[in-house]
């Protein structure tokens, strides 16, 4: 199994910074994304942004050009930055790893989630 450790949430004003923290752990043969999904109060979770193995990304359009997502294949470890944060950007934040942890056992895995509050 793979654990998925997050740190770095909190309560920010609109137009602050956070920095959210994920380091996965545990049995790890390769890793071949990992990412953020966040999900408001009732509603579906939600892509924020991913990074894969090779350095592509992808974000959701409502983060473009304020978040920035970065990895450190060496620590297993994923961060987000977000400055210009909104009040809409509050949510639970999940940290969210794919891959293996044999040659042949491929599956997702999640994080427990970190609360970020934005206020206006």
């Amino acid at each position: 199994q793979m654990q998925l450790e997050e740190s770095g949430g909190g309560l920010m004003q609109a137009g602050g910074s956070l920095r959210l923290s994920c380091t996965a752990s545990g049995s790890i043969f390769s890793i071949v994304a990992m990412g953020w999904y966040r999900q408001h109060p009732g509603k579906e979770r939600e892509l924020v942004a991913v990074k894969n193995s090779g350095g592509g990304t992808n974000y959701a359009d409502s983060v473009k050009g304020r978040f920035t997502i970065s990895r450190d294949n060496a620590r297993n470890s994923v961060y987000l930055q977000m400055n210009s944060l909104k009040p809409e950007d509050t949510a639970v934040y999940y940290c969210n790893a794919r891959g293996y942890t044999t040659p042949f056992a491929h599956d997702e895995y999640w994080g427990q989630g970190t609360q970020v509050t934005v206020s206006s």
